[in-house]
């Protein structure tokens, strides 16, 4: 991963079209403040601009805020998908739909700061490809988010040929050569963060600090962080396999060890070495290893079983606003689909069959 500093200079468009991707689910509180500090930033930025917001099956007063909003604010897109689907699925949809030469990821909460857009786009002059905010510091966070964030990363690089960047989350810039890149990717399984390291492209780290939620509380769980982080460890690395083979390995070997020492035992002595609550002990404790394993392994399936499926990714059940223009030619299809509502005004964007 390169670091500040490291872009080659290339040529580049100046000023670039910027598509800004919002994902959101409950933020109505948050988005009127969002949404008018985009709109004093980016014109200075770019003459042509948009805004996608994703909702991500809002339940509080989100859908009439940005339908209101996309009908009175020019270059605003708003996209609502048919029901929850997650963030990384919103996130999907976004970089679908997105039609900028740049987009920029960011969270509808108002903790990515609009004044980090200026310092991405100059590194994205300088050559840069894909530009991350790292966080500087962790410690607006609770112990057990920094202990499990911390131990996430350690595992999901632990003999990955891709690392994942600690720090590192979804609010960057993305030239549209990544964009393409990721639309082109064909998982249902989406774990962002992985993702975008595994694209690849030249990267630039810049350092920031979110900023205060003003409204609301994030609904990110640490249950729900849990699962996500799963699901990462299970579709980037196979580690979680590897350590089940060597706790076998290891158990075999124990195992061996423990019946020539009976053998020996009995040789010596003459006797039986009484050993019921041994067997009994290992037994339970062979078992539970075995179901543990065994679970391990069909989480590996499951994952198998929803590529099969082939579903698409998320479904947009209407959408309201006009943005960019559509761009040339498109470079993979989208990862979603659209049903009822306002038909789909972009044909670059059939769907995944």
């Amino acid at each position: 991963m390169d670091q500040p500093g490291d872009a080659v200079p290339c040529a580049r468009p100046a000023p670039p079209a910027i598509s800004v991707v919002l994902p959101a689910y409950n933020e109505a509180a948050n988005l009127p403040r969002v949404l008018q500090a985009l709109r004093e930033a980016l014109p200075a930025l770019a003459a042509h601009h948009e805004i996608v917001v994703v909702d991500d099956g809002s339940r509080d007063a989100t859908p009439l805020l940005m339908q209101q909003a996309a009908s009175a604010q020019r270059g605003l897109r708003y996209l609502r998908l048919s029901r929850n689907f997650g963030k990384e699925a919103a996130l999907t949809a976004g970089i679908d739909h997105a039609r900028g030469d740049v987009v920029v990821l960011m969270d509808a909460d108002g903790q990515h700061p609009v004044t980090m857009l200026a310092p991405m786009l100059d590194a994205w002059r300088a050559g840069a490809q894909m530009v991350c905010a790292v966080r500087e510091s962790r410690a607006d966070e609770g112990l057990a988010k920094r202990v499990g964030t911390w131990l996430f990363y350690r595992l999901a690089n632990i003999g990955s040929p891709v690392p994942i960047p600690a720090g590192v989350g979804d609010f960057r810039l993305m030239d549209r050569r990544v964009v393409d890149a990721l639309r082109a990717l064909p998982e249902r399984n989406r774990f962002m963060k992985g993702l975008y390291a595994w694209v690849g492209f030249e990267t630039r780290l810049l350092p920031y600090m979110p900023e205060a939620r003003q409204a609301g509380r994030t609904s990110f769980s640490l249950r729900r962080l849990a699962r996500l982080a799963f699901t990462g460890l299970t579709a980037f690395t196979n580690f979680p396999l590897r350590v089940w083979s060597g706790l076998g390995a290891l158990i075999a070997l124990v195992s061996i060890g423990y019946g020539g020492y009976i053998v020996l035992a009995v040789l010596l002595y003459g006797h039986d070495v009484p050993g019921w609550p041994t067997i009994v002990t290992g037994i339970m404790f062979f078992s539970g290893v075995q179901l543990l394993s065994i679970g391990i392994l069909g989480e590996y399936i499951g994952r198998i079983f929803d590529e099969v499926k082939q579903r698409p990714v998320y479904l947009v059940g209407a959408q309201y606003g006009a943005g960019l223009p559509l761009p040339a030619a498109a470079a993979g299809p989208a990862a979603g689909t659209t049903v009822g509502g306002p038909a789909m005004d972009d044909p670059a964007h059939p769907g995944r069959r």
